[in-house]
């Protein structure tokens, strides 16, 4: 019974069918859903959370819904393509909202849940957004429970379920039973778990003679079966199917049994749970259901399948939301075979960095910034004012954009104080976008407006990166280094805290001498501290020994690091081309954020009326243009 499924033809691994929400989560822990003040978005829905939870295990996944026309719906898609889910099965209704839940951690294993799904769009699925080649493509499906509590969508299920099968393709039930969406509970019973009804028994087991895996906890398996006792339902389910069935126990684990059911149900299968604290237990089947699966669906024995999907749950149930918190297969990999010292995972300074470093939102291979961040520079050129500064930075936007030209890999560098207006027009760009944190000159770091990163970075984009420059030199005094290095992490803590990128630029020439080894001391220095940014911006270094001390400091301490940007110093183009072509050797180098050499001059004439603004921006597309031709250009003579 533990055939691989598919065969060769077959594109996708999984599609999974049915619900598809946006999950609010109260950030508050410990309280009433009542008391909740702010509320974190994600995906959620079991066959949404499946989906994205195999794809983050490398698993092909595609989902089968129907999502509001609004922009609810939008960021359902928007974050399924982020996570790598194919979404050409998922339709928009456009009579219909997309389904919402709001939920709270009020105590240990208590998540009380509201879900607004009346007469919500994926509900509203119909035979007519099942399509037979999709579901052909794909070796396994997965069927969900809650679809099957309405005609229109049970009747889209079972007509996947037959395509399924004249194609060679595994069916795969989770019996995913809430109550409250079939009608048995109240609106503030979200998270009851049980309530008998023979009606859903016999819709359930009306699918399951078609079935080839069975995954419930041990309420689902009394609902599907009807009996009022464990052994008798397991018994039942055998008697109307051959499929594998996963008996879901929370922390002590599962059992799975592949044949006849034992008297005693621990001689099946079993799946030994993990030691970890419970924090949050919703979503955790589903993240269950995403490990049985890239075991099951890449052929391995039932014993290790299941102990995937214990790990999986384990990471769910100790992290706050749902489908944000699966482990990728990375991560995975590194719990299974190093484990962790925390009960508490969400507290694994190690894991959470994997997990942070392997589901980004956005990749960026190379990227090529103009840096506009600056704030003293500017307002100490003759002629300069508040709104004077902030219209420039609006051109400067223009010209990066210009060069940009609606190309991948393009950057800014723009700030809180001047640069706010330049921050909507650089968005609508689609641009890569940094922020700098720290008071312009401060050394040691000081942070600009308030040390309290936090509440501050609340209200960023999500995408936006903080960035916090740093004069840091390994000769500097022990104290000063210690009271930089205090700095640095508080904001490193800030931004993971709070869920940004961050870069860290460090700039040691200014306070000794810049030799072979300095930066890649520097670096060693940061990373014994606990520092793993995202980005660092360094300053161009003398020779390729000086890059290659940088990259083996960088791989051998995060290979996850997203990479090196060079910055300026307002050093002319020819100084900056000869750094352009040393930095090439590098394999952490992956782009610039220069400033000054490309708006210096602009704007201190712009600023005294001497230029108009189309001169202004273009004197600035121009330098920018230059620089980025150069990068590119000995981009193609390394690939050659």
């Amino acid at each position: 019974m533990n055939a691989q499924p598919g065969h060769g033809s077959q594109t996708l691994d999984v599609i999974t069918i049915g619900r598809a929400s946006v999950d609010l989560y109260g950030q508050q822990i410990g309280t009433k859903l009542e008391d909740i003040g702010s509320f974190a978005k994600s995906v959620g829905g079991c066959p949404a959370n499946i989906a994205i939870g195999t794809a983050r295990l490398g698993l092909k996944s595609a989902l089968i819904t129907r999502v509001g026309n609004e922009q609810m719906g939008r960021f359902i898609r928007e974050q399924l393509v982020r996570e790598g889910v194919d979404t050409a099965g998922i339709a928009t209704d456009k009579d219909r909202l997309t389904a919402l839940v709001l939920l709270s951690v009020e105590a240990e294993g208590v998540s009380p849940m509201i879900f607004y799904r009346t007469d919500c769009a994926d509900m509203a699925l119909s035979e007519d957004d099942i399509d037979e080649a999709h579901i052909a493509s794909a070796r396994a499906i997965v069927v969900t429970g809650t679809h099957f509590s309405r005609p229109n969508s049970e009747a889209a299920q079972k007509k996947a379920i037959r395509f399924a099968k004249a194609h060679g393709g595994k069916v795969v039930f989770d019996i995913d039973y809430r109550p409250n969406l079939w009608g048995l509970a109240g609106h503030e019973a979200g998270f009851e778990r049980y309530v008998a009804s023979d009606h859903v028994s016999q819709k359930y087991q009306s699918v399951l003679p078609d079935c080839d895996l069975v995954v419930g906890t041990e309420e689902e398996v009394l609902i599907a079966s009807g009996e009022a006792d464990l052994p008798s339902a397991l018994k039942t389910i055998r008697s109307l199917t051959a499929a594998t069935i996963v008996l879901k126990r929370g922390a002590m684990g599962c059992i799975v049994y592949d044949g006849a059911i034992p008297d005693d149900l621990e001689d099946g299968i079993v799946g030994a749970g993990f030691p970890i604290e419970v924090y949050n237990v919703l979503g955790a089947g589903d993240a269950f259901m995403s490990g049985f699966l890239r075991g099951w669906l890449k052929g391995e024995d039932l014993k290790t399948s299941a102990t995937w999907a214990n790990a999986c749950g384990a990471f769910a149930v100790s992290r706050l939301m749902c489908s944000p918190e699966y482990p990728s297969w990375t991560e995975l990999e590194s719990f299974l075979t190093k484990g962790s010292p925390k009960r508490a995972l969400r507290n694994d300074d190690n894991l959470n960095h994997i997990h942070w470093a392997t589901n980004r939102r956005r990749q960026w291979p190379r990227l090529m910034a103009l840096a506009i961040d600056h704030r003293s520079q500017l307002e100490d050129m003759p002629g300069a004012g508040e709104e004077s500064i902030a219209a420039f930075k609006v051109l400067a936007v223009e010209a990066a954009a210009r060069v940009a030209n609606g190309r991948p890999g393009f950057g800014m560098l723009l700030d809180d104080k001047h640069g706010r207006k330049a921050l909507f027009a650089a968005e609508a760009n689609g641009f890569w976008l940094a922020r700098p944190v720290e008071l312009p000159g401060s050394r040691p770091l000081r942070f600009e407006f308030s040390q309290d990163l936090g509440s501050r970075l609340l209200d960023w984009p999500v995408e936006h990166c903080l960035k916090v420059l740093c004069f840091f030199h390994p000769d500097d005094p022990a104290a000063l280094k210690a009271e930089q290095i205090d700095k640095l992490q508080a904001a490193h803590d800030a931004a993971r805290r709070i869920g940004r990128d961050i870069l860290i630029e460090v700039i040691a020439s200014k306070h000794g001498a810049l030799k072979t080894d300095t930066t890649a001391r520097a670096l060693t220095e940061l990373y014994d501290a606990g520092l793993k940014p995202d980005w660092w911006k360094l300053e161009p270094q003398a020779d390729r020994a000086a890059w290659a001390a940088v990259d083996a400091v960088i791989e051998a301490r995060d290979p996850f690091c997203r990479g090196v940007v060079l910055l300026g110093l307002e050093a002319p183009q020819a100084a900056l081309e000869a750094g352009f072509a040393a930095a090439h050797a590098s394999r952490t180098v992956k782009g610039f954020a220069v400033g000054r050499t490309i708006f210096a001059e602009a704007a201190r004439k712009w600023l005294l009326g001497e230029i108009t603004d189309e001169e202004a921006v273009s004197d600035m597309a121009r330098r920018f243009g230059a620089l980025v031709e150069i990068w590119e250009r000995l981009g193609e003579t390394k690939a050659a």
